[in-house]
């Protein structure tokens, strides 16, 4: 695959799992400031996704989001770990984990394709990255 297209891919993926992730986890947690956080972080998240999604077609690229596998498997997944714990420390700390191993495979992937991908791509690239790394460290206030 294209290094173009994957970077993109990637993000693309990403941008889609946090969205599904925090439309789920918005509706189960009662603590309002938690809430409010979540929210604005799915802006975010939405924002990465519509960008991603306009370069993949704008370079002819096809989107390859998330198969229905591993949608109904993230699913499951959170309403299990929220099943027994749904306070905001929880729900903070699995999304701290999902941020952390998305900024390691951001990482890996920017110096795996360093000199191969075009600036505009590699900068959303790392605009990802620096945007999961501010939400782990927002996040930290929930534990």
């Amino acid at each position: 695959m294209n290094a173009n297209a994957e970077f993109l891919n990637y993000v693309y993926q990403n941008s889609q799992m946090g969205v599904d992730t925090l439309q789920q986890l918005i509706g189960m947690t009662d603590d309002k400031a938690l809430k409010e956080y979540l929210e604005k972080q799915l802006t975010g998240y939405e924002k990465f996704h519509k960008e991603a999604r306009e370069l993949l077609n704008q370079n002819g690229f096809d989107e390859k989001g998330l198969n229905t596998f591993e949608k109904v498997r993230t699913y499951l997944m959170v309403n299990l770990q929220t099943m027994t714990d749904s306070s905001a420390s929880h729900i903070a700390k699995m999304l701290i984990q999902g941020s952390s191993m998305g900024v390691t495979e951001a990482v890996k992937k920017l110096h795996q394709y360093d000199n191969d991908v075009e600036k505009d791509i590699k900068k959303l690239m790392e605009h990802l990255k620096d945007y999961e790394e501010d939400n782990i460290e927002k996040l930290k206030e929930f534990l």
